[in-house]
Order: C-alpha cells, then structure tokens, then sequence
C-alpha cells in the first residue's frame, strides 16, 4: 500500500470518530447537571455555601473535555463511596467562569479537596478515584 494512501485512510478514520463522538453527547451534556444525585452541581452562585463547611471534593471539568468524561465515573464512584462522610460537587468551568478563574483553573480536569472553604489538596488531569477517597478521607481526619 502506497504510504499517502495510508495517511489518508487514517484520516478517514479519525474524523469519523471525532465527528460521531461530537454527536453523541454524554448525560451530563444532555442534561447539563452530573447524572448522579450523589453528585451536587456547583456554579458561581451555589459554589461558596456549598464548600464553605465540611469536606467537599470538587471537580472542575467542561462538556467538551475529553479527559473530564474519563474522569466522571470516577467522582460518581467517589461520591458514592463517600456519601455520609463528605460531598461530591462538579463545577462547568464554561457555565462558572468566575471560580475557575478565582482557583487559577488552567487545565481540566482539575479536582480540588476543599475543607471549611479553604482548598487542601488539588489534583490536575485524571486520577483515580482510590486516590481521591485517599485524599478526602486525610482532609476528614484532620478536623
């Protein structure tokens, strides 16, 4: 096979799955709120009563982030896990500019472990959500 063909082939390829995962849009998409009532939507109204007391993992993320659709099972698994002992927020950076901007949010997704308003620990790009109960569960002993 002739290499320009296979450039070309491949190309056909990776707009065609571009193109139908652009068409295709996830629930928090559809929805433009986490799927999960164990997670708490956040924005720049709700965002400071809601991490002001406690502990409260937030997730910084937006609907066209591909990485973010990775990591969003992994909060709902975290929010589960954690339900009684600590919150669980997502906050669109494209829908709440003004907290993404306040917390220097340059790349998503970010998540952030806050305790009693203050942030405690942030994780930039995926990470696992072992290491994520790992980190709200050091903010709780804390207290």
């Amino acid at each position: 096979m002739r290499p320009w063909i296979t450039v070309v082939i491949t190309a056909s390829m990776i707009g065609a799955l571009l193109t139908g995962c652009a068409k295709q849009k996830t629930p928090e998409q559809k929805t433009g709120s986490p799927p999960s009532s164990a997670v708490v939507g956040l924005d720049d109204s709700s965002f400071d009563s809601q991490v002001a007391r406690g502990v409260v993992l937030v997730d910084f993320w937006a609907t066209w982030c591909g990485p973010c659709r990775i990591q969003g099972p992994m909060v709902e698994e975290v929010a589960t896990q954690l339900r009684d002992k600590a919150r669980v927020g997502k906050l669109d950076v494209d829908a709440a500019p003004k907290v993404a901007q306040r917390f220097g949010i340059r790349s998503i997704p970010t998540l952030i472990v806050f305790k009693n308003g203050k942030p405690v620990k942030q994780f930039e790009g995926v990470t696992p959500a072992e290491t994520l109960v790992s980190a709200v569960k050091s903010a709780l002993e804390s207290q």
